[in-house]
């Protein structure tokens, strides 16, 4: 039974690569087509980040998108 929250960590990780998943660097275009907008340094309040734009920019996108 001690091994189960190994192995549930360790599929987290395995899947953290996984499209989707983790936050991806990416263009603005690559935002708009995922549905986000860029947002300079953070995202308004109660809207969550999914990626990059650039260096200083975040994607952001209300999390309930269809």
């Amino acid at each position: 039974m001690r091994i189960l929250p190994v192995l549930c960590a360790l599929l987290l990780l395995m899947l953290q690569g996984v499209t989707g998943l983790s936050p991806a660097r990416a263009s603005a275009q690559e935002c708009e087509r995922r549905g986000g907008f860029c947002s300079h340094r953070s995202c308004p309040p109660g809207i969550g980040r999914i990626g990059l734009c650039s260096e200083q920019e975040f994607c952001c996108r209300m999390r309930w998108y269809p």
